[in-house]
């Protein structure tokens, strides 16, 4: 009895059941299956890599849109108002782009009155929310103001909240709201 047990632990059958002696095919199978799912998952991952280097783009065009749009408002000399206010315009779009062109020339006449200079300096940016291409980005900066036959002023810290949006390829101002 003992010699026919040893018979039947060598049959053909439990040694081709043996991981060791898998056929070629089967081997093959598995490494196709595995190199697929690896293809899937650099796929995956380069995606959301993808992703994620846009939306960093995004925020930090929508911060920057947002420094400019508030240094053209904040930056502005009697002597070259027409080239400012046109700066101004440039960087924004809207009703709040709308409303400051209805405005222009009076802003020019009021600056060319008094013979003001303004320049802005940021001193802080960030991005507070992001909806879509829409962004609300907070701004500090000082701003010096100095008016004809009036001394010199000291600087002045203000904050603001900007919103951005796209137009077009770019972010420009859409709303500015001053934070006391």
């Amino acid at each position: 009895m003992a010699d026919g047990a040893d018979e039947t632990a060598d049959t053909p059958s439990t040694a081709s059941r043996s991981p060791a002696s898998a056929s070629p095919y089967r081997r093959c199978r598995w490494g196709i299956v595995g190199l697929v799912a690896l293809v899937l998952l650099t796929a995956v991952l380069g995606w959301r890599d993808i992703q994620i280097r846009r939306s960093e783009h995004t925020r930090v065009t929508m911060v920057a849109a947002g420094e400019a749009g508030v240094l053209a408002l904040t930056t502005v000399d009697y002597e070259r108002v027409d080239a400012d206010v046109q700066r101004i315009l440039d960087t924004s779009t809207g009703t709040f782009r709308d409303d400051f062109a209805r405005r222009a020339q009076s802003f020019k006449d009021a600056a060319r009155k008094a013979g003001s200079k303004s320049v802005g300096t940021v001193t802080e940016a960030g991005l507070e929310s992001v909806t879509g291409d829409l962004g609300r980005v907070l701004v500090s900066l000082i701003v010096m103001t100095s008016n004809r036959g009036a001394p010199e002023r000291h600087p002045k810290a203000w904050r603001t909240r900007v919103s951005v949006i796209r137009d077009g390829g770019t972010f420009k101002v859409s709303a500015v709201e001053f934070i006391p």
